[in-house]
């Protein structure tokens, strides 16, 4: 928020010991002003002192405000950000859940696998069992036995190809036996297997949902402080301004007050120029007798684009050095600046004389240095009569003090 302008003529208390000075060194009568203006002065140097307190703490507030604004806006940034991560992360845990589920649905079939291979595993051992147990009641026939046992040829042939039978069944049992054994440790291990990849999976997903829970909390928690300290500074702001706009009102009315009072001891007759001072090393004479009251350069929250020389209303002003009268402006014309006067000097050099009370040059007149082209006065935004001169370089304000 930019900062209140303050008075562009305004001069502290010392323009009453100059009003003074400055009568005594014209050889007229001036009597001091009343108590009461320099108790007036005095309030008003201090309202003008807590407004510029509350004008500062009121930039504190608006920076920390903006500052604040900027840091929400970023969290609210990474908040969205997270909000985005938190549906990839839900997306992640569906498609982790889903593998879970196809998980859990082979194990079960594994496992109802592996109850009818133990079946069929117990049956083929309960086979083989018998079958070993006939062979030893019965004891194992072998070629001689089936030799001599056959009634002819045909008959040995037909039992050697029986005994060849029996023997390639038991092999086969035998075979049946071991390849269920082994699939059943296998389908153990398919068992230990998706077990180890359910619990992963599981681990996974609940680590996710605590990492994503604790930023949430933490950015959420932040977010409330940063709109509580808002909050906070954007009351004391409110607060701040109200309290600045009492004081404006207090100093509009001491500045009239004031005002009143030092124009009612002061006098509007034209004085004497005196004699022309000497031109200082950059070419520059003193406009006006009087005392430098208020210097160049930041004021109550301003800048303050030249330097004040108190002195009695209807002190001569003289021209700076020689030129071309490039602006004459009335106080209707120039605002704060009362009548107003500018001469261009060539070379980038101007100067501009303020609050005056009345004209004594025109607009396009050639002036020489030293050159009557007004009074002092207390026009425009002013209470006290003095002169508001400026020192212009290609147009820009610079600090007169550099060149008289």
């Amino acid at each position: 928020m930019p900062k209140r302008k303050r008075n562009a003529g305004h001069a502290p208390l010392a323009w009453l010991i100059a009003l003074a000075l400055a009568s005594i060194a014209f050889g007229l009568s001036y009597q001091a002003p009343p108590a009461s203006a320099k108790s007036a002065e005095e309030k008003l140097d201090a309202v003008e002192e807590r407004i510029g307190s509350a004008q500062e703490r009121e930039g504190v507030l608006t920076s920390e405000i903006d500052a604040l604004g900027d840091e929400i806006s970023v969290l609210e940034d990474q908040v969205a950000e997270l909000r985005w991560q938190e549906a990839a992360a839900e997306a992640e845990l569906a498609a982790k859940q889903a593998e879970l589920d196809r998980a859990e649905a082979e194990l079960d079939e594994a496992l109802e696998r592996l109850e009818t291979l133990r079946g069929n595993l117990r049956r083929a051992l309960n086979a083989l069992s018998e079958r070993l147990v006939a062979m030893y009641t019965s004891g194992s026939p072998d070629l001689t036995t089936l030799v001599l046992t056959s009634q002819d040829y045909g008959d040995m042939v037909a039992n050697a190809e029986y005994l060849q039978a029996i023997r390639e069944s038991d092999e086969s049992l035998a075979e049946r036996v071991r390849s269920l054994r082994d699939e059943t440790k296998r389908l153990v291990e398919v068992r230990r297997e998706s077990k180890l990849t359910i619990e992963a999976a599981r681990d996974a997903i609940a680590a996710e949902e605590q990492r994503l829970e604790r930023t949430r909390a933490t950015l959420e928690t932040r977010e409330g402080d940063l709109l509580s300290a808002r909050a906070e500074r954007e009351n004391s702001l409110e607060s701040v301004r109200g309290d600045l706009d009492q004081h404006e009102e207090v100093a509009a009315d001491l500045r009239a007050k004031v005002e009143a009072q030092i124009a009612a001891a002061t006098s509007g007759t034209p004085l004497p120029a005196g004699p022309l001072p000497t031109p200082s090393s950059s070419g520059l004479i003193w406009p006006i007798d009087g005392i430098f009251t208020s210097p160049f350069g930041p004021r109550w929250g301003s800048m303050h684009e030249g330097i004040d020389i108190s002195a009695a209303e209807g002190t001569p002003i003289r021209a700076a050095a020689a030129g071309t009268v490039i602006l004459l402006q009335s106080e209707y014309e120039s605002g704060g600046y009362g009548n107003y006067t500018c001469i261009d000097h060539g070379g980038g050099l101007s100067t501009c004389y303020a609050h005056q009370s009345g004209f004594a040059t025109s607009s396009g007149a050639s002036v020489s240095q030293g050159d009557l082209i007004g009074y002092v006065g207390n026009t425009g935004h002013s209470f006290g009569a003095h002169l508001h001169f400026e020192v212009r370089i290609n147009g820009v304000a610079t600090d007169p003090l550099g060149y008289l």
